[in-house]
């Protein structure tokens, strides 16, 4: 079937009616227009009849019909995603405004993981409470599965940390790619050298990260058979840290967080680079309830810093 072709029309924002574009996202979310009348309690005459308006505003095709529900045309595509930002600008409004005009106070509670190093994270930090000193920053830190059982439960509203798994009740944003490395300290005797063969280690003290350990490094390690002898524990990234580098034993840190201690000769990376695990960081809330002023305006913040390096 072939599209017809758009027309330009300079008062286009004067003559169409902003609802229909509405209508338009509900038919395609709910996957087709007698889906989207039922959801919406409406009659599927006035759902169609809808959708030729909009069409004829715009002069295209926005959707055909299938035996499924209906399929978005490439003009279609297009009109989806404007529709979208038109109505993230609109729910922002309200957000934005008191921000502008300096009204907004209350709380934003954060559960992050340990060690988390993250410039733009620490960026937007710095730039929202210029922007909003009236706003107070809580950050909790806990290992990765408590920051996605806190915010389920309500108890904070933003978290930054690791899944194995996708909740469907909460919205991931990456934020960053973490890498670890097996280190070892100034006193080991593997210090200054590379290993080719992980298994090697396999008799090596340990320090383990308890809770905190990544599932994708627990398989490593026990693929490896590395960990067998635990010589010391921390649920907090800093304290392995801190057990590593006193000789306590090796044992994974990500590698932004052990950056400043392999530059000081306190800490020596084991593996080639080439072999060292990686995983998404995510930014994440819950989906429903919708996020209060203060919160909204945060994760705003942090997702303008990721997406604007991204675009770099």
């Amino acid at each position: 079937m072939s599209e017809r072709p758009p027309l330009i029309d300079k008062k286009f924002a004067g003559r169409v009616d902003w609802n229909l574009m509405r209508t338009f996202i509900d038919i395609v979310r709910a996957g087709g227009i007698g889906a989207a009348a039922r959801q919406l309690n409406r009659q599927q005459p006035s759902i169609s009849a809808a959708l030729k308006r909009l069409e004829d505003h715009v002069g295209a095709t926005l959707l055909h019909r299938t035996s499924t529900g209906v399929e978005m045309t490439v003009a279609g595509k297009a009109m989806m995603a404007l529709c979208e930002d038109m109505l993230e600008s609109a729910r922002m409004m309200p957000h934005q405004i008191a921000q502008a005009t300096k009204r907004v106070e209350g709380i934003v509670r954060i559960q992050i993981i340990s060690g988390l190093v993250s410039p733009e994270f620490d960026e937007a930090i710095a730039s929202f409470h210029r922007r909003n000193p009236g706003i107070h920053i809580e950050i909790r830190v806990s290992p990765w599965r408590q920051v996605l059982d806190a915010l389920e439960q309500g108890e904070v509203e933003i978290g930054v940390g690791y899944d194995s798994s996708v909740r469907g009740s909460l919205m991931y944003e990456p934020l960053l790619v973490e890498c670890q490395q097996l280190y070892c300290s100034r006193s080991n005797p593997h210090f200054g050298h590379r290993v080719s063969r992980v298994g090697e280690l396999k008799d090596e003290a340990f320090v383990l990260t308890g809770e905190d350990e990544i599932e994708l490094i627990t398989h490593l390690r026990r693929r490896y058979r590395l960990g067998t002898k635990v010589s010391g524990m921390a649920e907090d990234i800093n304290e392995v840290r801190r057990l590593i580098v006193h000789g306590v034993g090796i044992g994974f840190l990500p590698v932004l967080a052990a950056e400043a201690d392999v530059a000081k000769g306190r800490l020596w990376p084991l593996l080639h680079a080439d072999f060292e695990p990686s995983y998404d960081i995510f930014l994440l809330a819950r989906t429903e309830p919708a996020r209060d002023t203060a919160t909204q305006l945060f994760w705003d913040e942090v997702l303008r810093r990721v997406r604007a390096k991204q675009r770099a």
